[in-house]
């Protein structure tokens, strides 16, 4: 990006990041700025990458699903990306993130309510990172707080 992040792209990120819905009308109105000011300083975080995305928070208990985050460790000098590449077919995987710490993957799972269904996709998944060392498996029971800034 030409331009660096400015005090008002961070604003317009953190309003975002609570409520991607709003209109470049509402938040040239919350910022004190103009609508065309937000329309500028929007399509460059978005030519340049820095919104990669607009996206819904689904409560996926209300949908009759359940939300698993899977802690993947893989085995020492396995390859990170040849997991990810497996781990992106997937139906089931909804996010996928590079972690450092106690596991190498963090993957985002939802499933069926039925544990058995949840243990068959569980399993799928293990099967396609043949380099796993370690999976630890947590239930989500409800998100609290959810913003990305």
């Amino acid at each position: 990006m030409a331009d660096k992040i400015n005090p008002v792209d961070l604003r317009i990120l953190k309003l975002l990041s609570k409520n991607s819905r709003l209109t470049y009308k509402e938040l040239a109105e919350l910022l004190g700025t103009t609508r065309q000011r937000i329309s500028r300083r929007m399509n460059r975080l978005e030519q340049s990458g820095v919104i990669l995305k607009y996206t819904v928070i689904p409560d996926y208990d209300a949908l009759g699903y359940i939300h698993v985050v899977l802690g993947i460790t893989l085995k020492p000098g396995a390859d990170v990306d040849e997991a990810i590449e497996a781990l992106k077919k997937e139906e089931h995987v909804k996010v996928i993130q590079r972690a450092l710490g106690s596991h190498n993957l963090v993957i985002h799972v939802t499933g069926p309510k039925d544990m058995k269904e949840l243990e068959r996709i569980i399993s799928e998944i293990s099967k396609k990172v043949p380099a796993i060392d370690h999976m630890d498996v947590t239930f989500i029971t409800e998100t609290i707080k959810f913003e990305t800034l």
